[in-house]
C-alpha cells in the first residue's frame, strides 16, 4: 500500500459534538480531517471514530500519527 498524502503539517484543533465521524486516512479529502470519498481506488479506507461527549480534539492531518485519528506530534518530524 502506498503512503498517505500529508494534508497539513499541523493538527486540526476543533470542538466536536457527540456522534460518529469518518477520519480521512488517505490525505486526499478536500474536507480534512474528515473523509469526502476521495480515497476511491487508493487502497485506503476512512476510519470511523466516536465522540462520546462534547470535547476539544486535535485531529491528525499529516497522516503519520500512531494514535489515529488523534495527533501524537508526528508532524514535527516531517
Amino acid at each position: 500500500m502506498e503512503s498517505p498524502n500529508v494534508a497539513a503539517k499541523q493538527p486540526k484543533v476543533m470542538e466536536l459534538e457527540p456522534g460518529d465521524y469518518w477520519y480521512c486516512t488517505c490525505g486526499n479529502s478536500d474536507n480534512q480531517p474528515f473523509c469526502n470519498g476521495a480515497h476511491q481506488d487508493t487502497g485506503f479506507t476512512p476510519m470511523k471514530f466516536t465522540i462520546e461527549e462534547k470535547k476539544q480534539v486535535a485531529l491528525c492531518q499529516c497522516k503519520q500519527t500512531g494514535n489515529a485519528p488523534f495527533c501524537d506530534g508526528s508532524h514535527a518530524k516531517l
